[in-house]
């Protein structure tokens, strides 16, 4: 082999490697390992929701106007506005915030810095309620770690076909 060549293979076997670890799992982070990052911030926020901790429960949700939000066929852009509605739906006079429950997710990483969620939710109300639904979440790590970038939360509907 010519000495061009072995210097092309070289060459060629260093972008490739390089190509490997530029494409791998960010800060040599396994995907198990991130799989339960995201799994802790759901568990994070049910317990900061079964406190009555709403402030705690939306440190979950990236803090920015383009956080998006989609339930009942509205959509909400923005954290303070997906605050807002929760606080109007659950925390407020006459609206209970009830005992919250994640079930059923599955957590699939769609890169080392993104995360798509399933699962379904439950909320048990002081007056024997207990609504529930689905839920699809993209999560992406920021420095400061993983936050939702988009919620979109369906509940069940009492008269379905």
């Amino acid at each position: 082999m010519s000495k061009k060549r072995i210097l092309s293979t070289l060459l060629a076997f260093g972008l490739l490697a390089a190509l490997a670890v530029a494409l791998g799992p960010a800060r040599g982070t396994a995907p198990d390992d991130n799989k339960a990052a995201v799994e802790r911030v759901l568990r994070t926020q049910q317990d900061a929701w079964n406190h009555h901790d709403l402030n705690g429960f939306m440190a979950g949700y990236w803090n920015s106007p383009e956080l998006t939000f989609f339930s009942g066929a509205k959509q909400t852009s923005g954290w303070q506005a997906t605050l807002d509605r929760y606080r109007s739906t659950y925390n407020s006079p006459g609206h209970e915030m009830g005992k919250l429950e994640f079930s059923g997710l599955r957590i699939e990483m769609l890169g080392p810095e993104a995360a798509f969620v399933r699962g379904e939710w439950h909320l048990t109300m002081p007056d024997g309620k207990s609504p529930h639904g689905l839920f699809t979440l993209v999560f992406h790590k920021f420095p400061e770690g993983w936050k939702i970038v988009h919620d979109h939360t369906s509940a069940a509907e009492k008269n379905c076909f």
